[in-house]
C-alpha cells in the first residue's frame, strides 16, 4: 500500500480534503476518529478518572475540562497524551503491516503527523494550507472558541510554515469544494501512476 498522509494545523482544511478522498473511494484512516474511540474505552475512562480528578463525569469524559486543563498546562498536556499516543502510534504500525503488501493507495488523515513522527510511514504528504487569519476564524467558528483558546490549541502544533517544507504535495484549501475537488482528483491520478 502507498499510504500518504493528509495533514494540516487545526482549521486548515485537513478534514475537507481527507473528506474528498473519502467520496473518491479511497481509504482514510482518520487519527481523529481512533482518539475519539479512546475516549469511550472504559478502562481508558477510569485511568483518566483518577489521573485527571473531575475529567469523568457519569461514565463520560468532560472533554472541555480537559481542554481547558491541559492547554493551560504543559505536564498536564503531555501526560494524556502519554495515555493515548502509544495506542495511536501501535495503530499505525499495524495499519502499515498489515497493508504492505496490498496494491492500492491509502490515506492517513493526521494534524499531528510531523509532531509524533509518523510521517516516516508515509509514501506522499499532502498538507491543506490557508492564511492564518482565515484558519483562525475558521476554529473560532466550527469550535465555537475564543482568539485565545485558538492560539492555545493552535501553539501545540507545528506552524504550517514550517510543515510546508516537509510535505511534498501543499493545497490552499481557500477556494470552492468543487475546485478542491479537482485538485484532488488530479492528485489521486498522479498517485496512482
Amino acid at each position: 500500500m502507498k499510504l500518504v498522509a493528509i495533514t494540516g494545523s487545526v482549521g486548515c482544511g485537513k478534514t475537507t480534503l481527507a473528506n474528498i478522498v473519502k467520496k473518491l473511494g479511497y481509504a482514510v484512516y482518520d487519527i481523529d476518529a481512533w482518539v475519539r474511540r479512546i475516549y469511550h474505552n472504559k478502562e481508558f475512562l477510569a485511568q483518566l478518572g483518577v489521573r485527571f480528578p473531575g475529567s469523568v463525569k457519569n461514565g463520560v469524559a468532560d472533554k472541555r475540562f480537559l481542554r481547558n486543563l491541559v492547554f493551560n498546562n504543559k505536564e498536564k498536556l503531555a501526560e494524556l497524551e502519554d495515555m493515548i499516543y502509544p495506542f495511536l502510534n501501535k495503530g499505525i504500525r499495524r495499519l502499515v503491516t498489515k497493508k504492505a503488501r496490498q496494491d492500492c493507495i491509502g490515506f492517513l488523515d493526521a494534524a499531528l503527523l510531523f509532531e509524533k513522527g509518523w510521517d516516516k510511514y508515509c509514501d506522499v504528504i499532502i498538507l491543506a494550507d490557508v492564511d492564518y487569519e482565515i484558519q483562525k476564524q475558521r476554529v473560532m467558528k466550527r469550535d465555537n472558541v475564543s482568539a485565545e483558546d485558538f492560539e492555545r490549541i493552535n501553539n501545540i502544533q507545528l506552524k504550517n510554515e514550517d510543515k510546508k517544507v516537509l510535505s511534498d504535495i501543499v493545497i490552499d484549501t481557500d477556494k470552492p469544494l468543487n475546485l478542491l475537488k479537482a485538485e484532488m482528483i488530479a492528485v489521486t491520478k498522479g498517485l496512482e501512476q
